[in-house]
């Protein structure tokens, strides 16, 4: 499958920064490498002309942020201690109950929705920031915005999606 010249040189010129965007996410540098990797072939191999992105930047970040936490799960469901059964089975339970378990995914599921109607920008600023573990600095080079306008767009997200929970509690 040929990489049309659009798509790699979008690729290209945010390669880097997308590295840089998964690194505190896998916690490697060379790991963020293989999940930027991954996400340019699924990118390049989505050639569906029916279905067009509107913004492919924010596209691929995406896949780089979905690759990213996927293989933090796996390797956190990997890492064993040996005497990991004897240590849990002497702690207390902190099990949540089903009720709680059920308000807390219900909770994810309003904030992914109201991330998912904030503006491209928006969303991507809090996502770096707050999930990706980017200092607002780092946020505001690699979108290339001031740090003003950084702090401003997080502090946006964050309010409506504080809001959002607010009024869906209510």
């Amino acid at each position: 499958m040929d990489a049309s010249p659009d798509k790699l040189n979008l690729y290209l010129s945010h390669r880097s920064a997308l590295v840089d965007y998964a690194a505190p996410i896998v916690g490697c540098r060379s790991r963020a490498e293989d999940v930027v990797q991954e996400a340019w072939l699924r990118f390049n191999g989505r050639d569906q002309p029916n279905l067009s992105i509107n913004n492919p930047v924010g596209y691929l970040y995406r896949i780089v942020r979905n690759l990213a936490l996927d293989l933090t799960r796996s390797m956190a469901t990997e890492k064993r201690q040996p005497d990991s059964d004897a240590v849990l089975a002497e702690l207390p339970s902190g099990a949540a109950s089903p009720e709680q378990e059920t308000a807390s995914c219900d909770e994810l599921q309003q904030v992914m929705e109201a991330l998912t109607q904030l503006p491209e920008r928006t969303r991507i600023a809090f996502e770096m920031h707050r999930l990706g573990g980017y200092t607002l600095q780092q946020v505001a080079t690699a979108m290339g915005i001031s740090l003003g306008l950084t702090h401003q767009l997080v502090h946006q997200a964050l309010s409506y999606c504080a809001a959002r929970l607010e009024r869906d509690h209510d």
